[in-house]
């Protein structure tokens, strides 16, 4: 017997191996014009009950699972001892557990303390996947992303500074043709400034269900950048990113 996911579901390409728990469902924003992920749910919080008796499933099944995913979108917007319960819980079902992960959004790292975060990494979350977009100001404000530059900044830091490991994702051509230079420029400086453990690239698709939304709200005209011109902003990003922080960056 697997688990009955609430569909769809969401993980980063990298948990392609992980066994997922949804602890929460939707995300608590859901206002980013550029993302679908989660249009169709209503954010709402896995009772305990539920939660502890996939992981018993899933324990007798799997027993040696090494990485896990906790998802869906928004799970660090749970109660920060609600999560060390979760991910305690899991260690003593998975003894040969390596690693567990989770989508983050900056507000959600912003609001919890120093010691909260600690507290849940020392339980042994390790791991925070998290949507820098843009570093641009102009255009984060026009993808309603929920964020400025700075507090992406700030979040990110934040998290490298309780131990965790940060893998942050960018997308090419966010900002169309008439901003792709201030959205790569604004994106090394946050890159910059924040140095995170991996760095993907991601390109900028359009669901049918979300594309009048996302060009009504950009504000003015959108002009897709070309095949090309994706090439030349990924060259240009890598190129203008200063840091003395090792990066993996992948595309």
């Amino acid at each position: 017997m697997m688990l009955n996911y609430d569909a769809p579901l969401y993980r980063p390409p990298s948990e392609a191996r992980s066994l997922i728990f949804q602890v929460t469902l939707g995300c608590s924003f859901n206002e980013c014009s550029f993302c679908d992920m989660y249009r169709s749910k209503q954010y709402s919080e896995r009772p305990w009950d539920e939660v502890k008796m996939e992981i018993d499933l899933m324990a007798k099944q799997l027993p040696d699972t090494r990485k896990i995913f906790l998802a869906d979108g928004d799970a660090l917007n749970l109660d920060s001892e609600y999560i060390v319960k979760i991910v305690k819980y899991i260690y003593e079902k998975f003894p040969n557990l390596e690693r567990i992960s989770c989508y983050a959004m900056p507000m959600n790292i912003l609001k919890k303390t120093p010691e909260e975060l600690e507290k849940m990494h020392d339980a042994g979350l390790n791991m925070l996947y998290l949507g820098i977009e843009s570093g641009s100001d102009i255009v984060l404000k026009k993808v309603t992303k929920g964020a400025i530059s700075k507090t992406i900044i700030k979040s990110v830091n934040k998290a490298k500074d309780a131990g965790y490991i940060m893998s942050c994702m960018i997308i090419l051509g966010l900002g169309g043709k008439t901003y792709s230079k201030e959205h790569i420029r604004g994106t090394a400086e946050v890159i910059s400034a924040c140095s995170p453990h991996y760095v993907g690239a991601l390109t900028l698709y359009l669901e049918n269900g979300i594309k009048q939304e996302f060009l009504e709200k950009f504000g003015e005209p959108f002009v897709r950048i070309s095949d090309e011109e994706s090439l030349e902003e990924l060259h240009d990003l890598i190129s203008q990113i200063e840091t003395k922080e090792e990066i993996v960056f992948r595309a």
